[in-house]
């Protein structure tokens, strides 16, 4: 079996955004022109396509990154005929922070985004997230000011929110003809021609001359866009500063280059709802966004060495190398794993290599996914988004390679649970069958964590938020049919140390027969919050032999999971082994494991070990009658406010508050607000407890 279609003509791209900025109506749109759906399934009226979770249809919002695979030839719309097709490998990711790694994990194997924006609201909390997100992975990207249509929709207050909040090189390549329920065309400011949207579900695009009162508008943001797009290109900015008319295939060919590059982010404007500039943001997606050949071979290091990079280019003759990026429980299939292919081809049936628990894995089928619907494939090639069946042990963020030819790529890295709660059977005899459906949950999401405390034997479950944890409950009663019963949320707290120590142990017991022997000297030191633990090895001319050392710092490691003050672990220290000595007959790893884990403990308490909680960004949007209440109330919850912001009919509050003051929030908002309150946060950092909450953490700890 060949390739279908070119891998020039490939187009891996994501939708991503805030939450209800209308990314899964505009992936909804982009289904339905494509011709993968004949039906438009609404968010509002529970019949998305791409939101196929019971839980999402209730709730409107997307949970977890659906895949699909859809074909477009650009201008399509105007001959009618599929001229130059390409095959569009589209994520829809959550806008709800809770669900971060859903988006972190999807913009790691996409080539391009599509960032949608609230026209109403523009630039938004979450709206940041992803772009940090995107910009960590280097993401070339166009954004769609959605929702025009809108009353106190604003295009130019939108797009000066993104020169002021994410970036100064986004250049605006159409122009909307009115705005709130006046918005009915838009002007393409590369043809300078007037769009309009017309017939059913606006599946005609009509270009036509731009009225005479909208003349000078196009002419002074057109100025605008050439004079950003000329600057990437010496040869375009003499042409253009010896005043020649530059055309409309020099300025597509330029904005692409400097796109691919990620210097320019062309903006376009709509109503995803209203059916209005979608298949132009199609278009774009094809004529801007990158091929997997734009881009730079993919890196990855040698399985033995990770000083030796490998390359991997986009190639079907290469070795065939892939990265998973998500695991899927499916009702009729099993587990799907969801792979971005990079190099190479594959055919199902055959063996793959996981380089991170190394061992073989057998795909038995190959699945083309759209949405919840697949379509069986007998071949995979590099640049396709496809799902595996059949693979044991493989989790997100691990390599699948050809056996001969080893590599491993750049793993994800996930953010830590911030909070946790207390959950068990409703019924005895569902234990054991709650035990494999968390961990099937574990499986498919990074971020949530399932672990048993060893002391009570309670199940303590730890994800983002508590909108995260009530899905994992939700899903375990409807996927699993467990009823369980859910114990207070809980923080997640840390300890950390204020400055230097240094401890001693010498760890010795006499029985009968050999007895165990272990000396260590450990220096203790502070790092920067975030900079994570360092174990350094100083020991000189074997005064402990090297076999102890590994056994000394596992001792130190499952100390620090302790802590010293409240039981929470510790986080953010060097620990430098510097001095010690052993037994010849009695010194075992043993004695040296326990002799590091209780220098440590010493160490920390001597260096004033003190606790750290969680502290959310949180953005709060209410109308502005309520402000006082609101900044009120958040004060009372030891709440910071950085700014408030005005936006049309609402005051937006941007503040760091306590994780732990934050519980129910959603409640006592909305009673505030008569209901018309919203609220996002998302962790920020950990920072040092007040002294009298810090007590109150301890004898709740002891309780």
């Amino acid at each position: 079996m060949s390739r279908q279609y070119p891998i020039e003509k490939y187009r891996n791209i994501g939708i991503i955004a805030h939450i209800d900025a209308g990314k899964t109506t505009t992936t909804e749109r982009f289904l339905f022109y494509t011709g993968i759906s004949h039906k438009i399934g609404e968010v509002h009226e529970g019949e998305a396509i791409m939101d196929w979770m019971e839980q999402e249809r209730e709730r409107g919002i997307t949970i977890t990154s659906a895949a699909t695979t859809c074909f477009w030839s650009p201008g399509e719309y105007l001959t009618k005929e599929k001229t130059d097709t390409h095959r569009i490998n589209l994520i829809d990711t959550p806008g709800h922070i809770d669900f971060t790694a859903e988006v972190q994990r999807s913009l790691r194997v996409l080539d391009g985004a599509v960032v949608v924006f609230d026209g109403v609201a523009g630039v938004e909390a979450q709206s940041e997230t992803v772009w940090r997100q995107a910009d960590k992975y280097n993401v070339p990207r166009i954004c769609f000011i959605n929702k025009l249509d809108r009353m106190g929709a604003s295009f130019e207050k939108s797009l000066q929110s993104i020169w002021d909040k994410l970036t100064k090189d986004a250049v605006a390549i159409q122009y909307p003809i009115g705005e709130e329920a006046q918005f009915e065309q838009v002007i393409d400011l590369i043809e300078m021609k007037a769009v309009k949207f017309e017939g059913e579900m606006g599946k005609d695009v009509i270009f036509f001359d731009i009225p005479e009162n909208m003349m000078e508008k196009a002419k002074e943001w057109r100025e605008k866009m050439i004079e950003k797009i000329v600057a990437e290109d010496e040869e375009l900015m003499n042409k253009y500063l010896g005043g020649e008319e530059i055309s409309a295939e020099e300025l597509k060919k330029t904005l692409r280059k400097a796109v691919i590059d990620c210097k320019l982010i062309p903006v376009m404007v709509g109503s995803s709802l209203k059916n209005k500039g979608v298949q132009l943001v199609i278009d774009a997606v094809v004529y801007y966004l990158p091929s997997p050949v734009d881009l730079p071979a993919i890196h990855g290091t040698d399985v033995n060495n990770e000083e030796v990079k490998i390359e991997r280019h986009p190639d079907d003759n290469e070795p065939f190398s892939g990265l998973a990026f998500k695991v899927a429980t499916d009702p009729f299939v099993g587990t799907l794993t969801y792979v971005r292919a990079y190099s190479g081809k594959f055919t199902k049936g055959g063996y793959l290599y996981n380089t991170v628990t190394q061992e073989r894995e057998r795909v038995s089928r190959i699945l083309r996914m759209h949405s919840n619907e697949r379509e069986e494939v007998e071949e995979v090639f590099a640049g396709d988004i496809v799902a595996f069946v059949g693979l044991k042990n493989t989790s997100t963020g691990h390599t699948l390679c050809d056996e001969k030819n080893q590599l491993i790529l750049e793993k994800i890295v996930f953010p830590e649970p911030v909070i946790s709660i207390q959950v068990e059977p409703k019924a005895k005899a569902d234990q054991e069958k709650m035990g494999a459906s968390l961990k099937k949950l574990q499986d498919e999401d990074p971020t949530f964590r399932m672990e048993t405390d060893q002391e009570s034997g309670e199940t303590i479950l730890s994800g983002m938020g508590e909108l995260h944890l009530d899905i994992i409950v939700d899903r375990l009663k409807r996927e699993f049919n467990v009823e369980t019963n859910v114990g207070r949320p809980q923080v997640s707290y840390r300890e950390t140390i204020e400055r230097s120590s240094e401890a001693e142990c010498k760890y010795v017991k006499q029985t009968g027969g050999r007895g165990q022997y272990g000396h260590v000297k450990l220096k203790i030191e502070p790092k920067e919050r975030g900079e994570g633990f360092e174990f350094i090895n100083e020991i000189k001319g074997g005064v402990i032999p090297r076999e102890y050392i590994p056994a000394v710092e596992k001792g130190v490691k499952e100390a620090m999971e302790k802590g010293v003050v409240a039981g929470y672990p510790l986080i953010d220290m060097k620990v430098v082994l510097h001095d010690g000595s052993f037994h010849e007959v009695d010194s075992s790893e043993l004695a040296f494991k326990i002799a590091g884990s209780m220098a440590l403990q010493d160490g920390a308490k001597k260096a004033g070990a003190y606790i750290l909680e969680p502290i959310m960004k949180l953005e709060v949007v209410i109308p502005p009658e309520f402000l006082g209440d609101v900044i009120g109330d958040l004060s009372s919850r030891r709440g910071q406010i950085d700014e408030t912001i005005d936006r049309p009919s609402v005051k937006a509050i941007y503040a760091r508050v306590p994780l732990s003051e934050m519980f129910s929030y959603a409640t006592t908002l909305r009673s505030l607000t008569q209901g018309r309150g919203t609220s996002s946060m998302e962790f920020e950092s950990y920072q040092k407890v007040p002294g009298n909450i810090s007590q109150e953490i301890i004898e709740g700890k002891r309780r």
